[in-house]
């Protein structure tokens, strides 16, 4: 009776009774898989951003990972380059040159912050 597809349901038998649009349902220990595979491929995406990470930021090359370390570095070095960016364009407006309303903005939140941090 089986080997014709028509078996009972509890035979594993996951597609009797479909209409030709309908998928076959999955059991219990395939929705198991498919959860663990979905959690090792989110952790592998989170492991290869922080090793990203690890190679754009500067000090932050061939040290042991400490995901907070990382973090807390990574945060450093964008407010670094923010500031420095922040002076470029202060130097820049002074010297009388063209700074794009973009560049200003950018300027604008970094000081915003600092003033904000300073008063914290």
């Amino acid at each position: 009776m089986a080997e014709n597809g028509s078996g009972s349901p509890g035979d594993g038998d996951s597609t009797q009774g479909l209409g030709p649009d309908e998928k076959p349902r999955l059991t219990e220990e395939e929705k198991k898989q498919n959860h663990i595979a979905s959690e090792q491929k989110r952790r592998e995406a989170i492991r290869a951003g922080f090793d990203r990470l690890c190679e754009l930021v500067p000090g932050l090359e061939g040290q042991g990972r400490s995901e907070g370390h990382v973090l807390k570095q990574t945060v450093a070095y964008i407010r670094e380059q923010l500031q420095r960016r922040r002076v470029l364009v202060l130097a820049a407006e002074a010297r009388g040159e063209h700074v794009t309303e973009e560049m200003k903005e950018y300027v604008s939140a970094v000081a915003t912050r600092s003033r904000n941090e300073a008063l914290t």
